[in-house]
């Protein structure tokens, strides 16, 4: 099941739920847990520069330390494309983020990346 991406044009960016599914990343005990995290920061800080920018800069790191040569080479790409992607305004929205993907199509979120947002989104008690 996927998630429409007509939602997160209009979306405000949270800081706080972006800063979570990173930390998430962080302390992910698998590399593939850690790539559900990184995705769905991608979705969540993709139409900001700076969160985007980082996102991918994560991704590059988590592919050169598990020595995914073509994930490496897919976020360089990547890291280049983000400011022209901001500038022109053209944004795949709901893209993950990984090489996997066209860097150029929007994409439904995914039900477990959606599910990943929805938590991290949840205040802190």
């Amino acid at each position: 099941m996927t998630t429409s991406t007509d939602t997160l044009a209009g979306r405000q960016f949270d800081k706080a739920t972006f800063a979570r599914l990173v930390q998430g990343a962080e302390l992910a005990g698998s590399a593939e847990r850690a790539w559900l995290y990184l995705e769905a920061a991608h979705v969540v800080g993709q139409l900001h520069f700076k969160p985007h920018v980082r996102t991918h800069a994560l991704m590059l790191g988590l592919a050169w330390r598990t020595r995914d040569w073509p994930e490496a080479a897919g976020q360089v790409l990547r890291l280049a494309l983000v400011p022209l992607g901001h500038l022109s305004g053209r944004l795949p929205l709901g893209n993950p983020g990984r090489s996997t993907v066209s860097a150029f199509e929007p994409i439904p979120v995914r039900q477990e990346l959606a599910e990943l947002i929805a938590q991290a989104a949840r205040p802190l008690r």
